[in-house]
């Protein structure tokens, strides 16, 4: 399994399909502000856009489904209510009560699509993909916190035993607590088989260790750009990513590191929900991840450099 393989299929679900409107409930999720429907379409048609033109094959919730999911305008964040396994995927229990249907909106997409599910988190556990790593083919890090439980966590570890994956609880902090979003993928995303992008003053001491032995190296985010998860980005593979426009400063370091970076406008479609790029996306299919991450070697670049 990789997240930095080439991406070859993905799940997306538009803002139409998930009741991305004015009138939602969007204090009771946790949103910003009111739902723009109009932005948040157009800013997700660019994400669809840079997706396809970088060759990714993409599938979406059909309207049905998601209507009788009832689904919030948190089902666009769709990484979070599967997470893909060697043997098929698994269907999450969403930490947020609010998105407890997403699951099943996705085990009918995946039937459609000849997908199998492998099995799933089941009550009282709970936990989000959101929160679920793979550094390697046989490594899970999982984020533990308000979403993901230690019984989620448990749970996952018993669906992944067949495969002889290793499942590694990570801490995660308060942050602004239950009511927001921090998902591990909030604070480091995997851009190659040895290089990750780090909020590091926020990541646990213990899980930046585990990292550092298991090889891996990062790039420093600018802790400025927190707010506008500088952290979540998307790697399409090859050493291409996608990120959010406004993180400037964070993604220049991308690019001095020898990745090439596409941006889209997370203003409304990112910013109202805080999800990013990899939030957006449910990656089905990915190519095993070339051996020579591109960073490496790069001329003055942070890659490789610890904080």
């Amino acid at each position: 399994m990789s997240m930095c393989g080439r991406l070859r299929s993905a799940l997306v679900v538009a803002p139409d399909a998930a009741g991305w409107e004015p009138d939602a409930d969007w204090r009771e999720i946790g949103y910003r502000g009111p739902p723009d429907r109009e932005s948040a379409l157009r800013q997700h048609r660019e994400i669809e856009g840079a997706l396809v033109d970088a060759g990714v094959t993409l599938r979406r919730i059909a309207p049905e489904e998601s209507s009788a999911a009832r689904l919030t305008p948190d089902a666009v964040y769709c990484h979070d209510a599967s997470f893909p396994s060697p043997r098929g995927m698994i269907l999450m229990r969403m930490g947020k009560p609010t998105r407890r249907g997403e699951p099943e909106s996705h085990r009918a997409t995946f039937a459609e699509a000849g997908i199998p599910v492998v099995g799933e988190i089941g009550a009282p556990a709970v936990a989000e993909a959101g929160d679920l790593v793979w550094l390697d083919g046989k490594t899970v890090l999982a984020g533990e916190g308000y979403r993901t439980d230690a019984a989620g966590i448990r749970r996952l570890r018993e669906l992944l035993a067949p495969d002889g994956a290793e499942v590694v609880p990570a801490p995660l902090p308060h942050g602004g607590g239950p009511g927001k979003c921090l998902h591990l993928m909030s604070l480091l995303s995997v851009l190659d088989s040895r290089t990750i992008l780090a909020d590091t003053e926020w990541l646990a001491v213990p899980t930046l260790k585990f990292l550092a032995a298991r090889g891996f190296e990062w790039i420093p985010i600018v802790p400025e750009e927190r707010g506008t998860m500088a952290a979540n980005v998307l790697s399409l593979g090859g050493g291409e990513l996608l990120a959010i426009a406004a993180n400037r400063r964070t993604n220049e370091r991308l690019r001095d590191a020898g990745y090439r970076v596409r941006v889209y406008d997370g203003s409304e479609i990112s910013a109202n929900g805080d999800g990013g790029p990899t939030c957006l996306t449910r990656p089905i299919l990915r190519d095993p991840p070339e051996s020579d991450p591109p960073g490496r070697g790069a001329p003055a670049g942070a890659a490789g450099r610890r904080a």
